[in-house]
């Protein structure tokens, strides 16, 4: 029988509905998923192997779950896919502020209809969709918010004493009974509101005001959490961390090519409506370095951890950046430039928590910095390493380049020069093409340009250049051979 045909608990009962905590219905759906080779969770990228197996196990053994891990390592939607894990459709007495299952109904007011209406009691369906409750835990949280307080003016109204259940007004776990409850930055959370979930959590009972209720309610309880606010903030009480069946730690990507999918995932809108721009490789390699510099680097506080956002933004104004530059000089097309890196600051700047020595620094020269290293890094990767200590007499592969700037010539690329004028100020560099012959003879012609910028500051970064920022744009030069050349 469909759904749509099924309107009251007689009908029902004809179907053979069976009713399940959702617990078992979660555990069942995903058993089916898992036989059939169906993921079980999708666009969590870079944790199939660690966060996902460590879920199922807690969906199968029935557990609530913590999720403990930095900013921006997707614990809320992790928590909201789990939605996709429920049946669509879920029977549930008509007008229940509770969801009651009509053939295990726990509220009076659904035992009391359906003692009166018997198999004409009506029912109604509920969506997976509807199923999802999240709240965050902030200082101002109230047992009433989360469990329910007594409602004086309903008592009134119904002319009933403090004593009745039907006076009590349900907060937000118990009307999320039969569904998902998310409770994000759980150490935010005051202790004796903690305390209040214990009973609901083991023992199935709410307690308000003195009032007992042995009230079986079956949500399945998500927290999160950040270690960092078990020191800044507060804590979990010992307790109820018990009585929370998995704690699963999240994490960030392990390598670069995870976190290139991961952005462009969640930049996919921005990169669609790019198409006129070229976006190298090395760029997408460039932009997720600055995280992975970020994360290690000792001016930004490792506890508060570098969000995944960073990236996502950070290529989002990359993006804009040169389509900004195509405007202006009213191109139909461009490249990315390692110039186009200025407008990443900006987001980077709102995104890590600086320690004291980086706070002196300036959030800007910081994220100048961390620019830096990340083409520090990966330039090994495309052009001979430079060494600190090198021969006199040997030959390097920069030093016909390297003269040229010796010799008191500079180069300055504008930030909105258009495609013809920057393209001619690079062609004038000596040795670049030979260079990129050597050590890039597979590049495509489209990311020339750009590897040819990326080796000025690869030059710069290991100081064998000096870069200077103005305002219209970034100015190569020798400084020492000026110097030379004045005297």
């Amino acid at each position: 029988m469909k759904k749509e045909q099924i309107s009251t608990l007689g009908e029902l009962k004809k179907s053979g509905y069976k009713p399940n905590t959702i617990h078992e219905e979660l555990a069942k759906n995903l058993k089916d998923r898992l036989k059939s080779g169906q993921p079980s969770f999708e666009g969590l990228i870079g944790y199939e192997n660690t966060v996902i197996p460590n879920v199922e196990r807690a969906i199968l053994s029935g557990h609530n779950m913590n999720l403990l891990g930095l900013r921006g390592q997707a614990k809320t939607r992790l928590a909201r896919q789990l939605t996709n894990l429920l049946d669509e459709w879920i029977p549930v007495v008509e007008g229940s502020e509770i969801n009651d299952d009509p053939m295990n109904p726990i509220s009076k007011k659904a035992k009391e209809l359906i003692s009166e209406k018997g198999d004409k009691t009506p029912i109604s369906w509920l969506h997976q969709s509807d199923r999802f409750y999240e709240k965050l835990a902030t200082p101002d949280v109230t047992v009433a918010d989360l469990i329910g307080d007594i409602d004086p003016i309903k008592a009134s109204n119904l002319k009933l004493s403090y004593s009745d259940e039907r006076v009590i007004h349900f907060g937000m776990i118990p009307r999320a009974n039969r569904c998902i409850f998310v409770l994000n930055e759980l150490p935010d959370l005051q202790a004796r509101i903690q305390v209040a979930l214990f009973s609901i959590l083991q023992e199935k009972e709410i307690q308000i005001r003195g009032f007992k209720l042995r009230f079986p309610v079956e949500p399945l309880l998500i927290f999160t959490a950040n270690p960092e606010d078990y020191t800044n903030r507060g804590s979990i009480v010992t307790p109820l961390k018990d009585r929370i069946g998995s704690q699963i730690l999240t994490h960030y990507p392990y390598n670069r090519e995870i976190s290139k999918q991961i952005t462009k995932q969640e930049a996919k809108v921005a990169e669609e409506q790019s198409p006129d721009i070229h976006i190298p490789e090395l760029a997408r390699d460039v932009l997720e370095q600055i995280s992975f510099e970020a994360r290690k680097s000792d001016y930004v506080d490792s506890k508060s951890g570098v969000s995944a956002r960073m990236s996502i933004t950070a290529f989002e104004n990359l993006l804009s950046t040169a389509k900004r530059r195509m405007l202006m000089n009213g191109d139909d097309q461009t490249s990315l430039r390692m110039a186009d890196f200025l407008g990443v600051i900006s987001a980077i700047n709102g995104k890590i928590e600086l320690v004291y020595e980086g706070e002196q620094e300036g959030a800007e020269q910081i994220s100048y910095y961390l620019i830096t290293q990340a083409v520090k890094t990966l330039f090994p990767l495309y052009f001979p390493e430079i060494k600190k200590l090198e021969k006199e007499e040997e030959i390097g592969p920069y030093d016909k380049l390297l003269g040229w700037f010796f010799k008191d010539n500079e180069l300055f690329l504008g930030d909105t020069l258009n495609d013809k004028k920057y393209h001619s100020l690079l062609n004038e560099l000596p040795d670049v093409d030979k260079i990129l012959k050597t050590y890039q003879p597979n590049i495509k012609s489209e990311d020339k340009y750009f590897l040819i910028e990326f080796l000025l500051w690869g030059l710069e970064a290991h100081k064998k250049l000096n870069k200077y920022r103005t305002l219209e744009g970034f100015q190569f030069k020798d400084t020492l051979g000026s110097y030379i050349s004045r005297l």
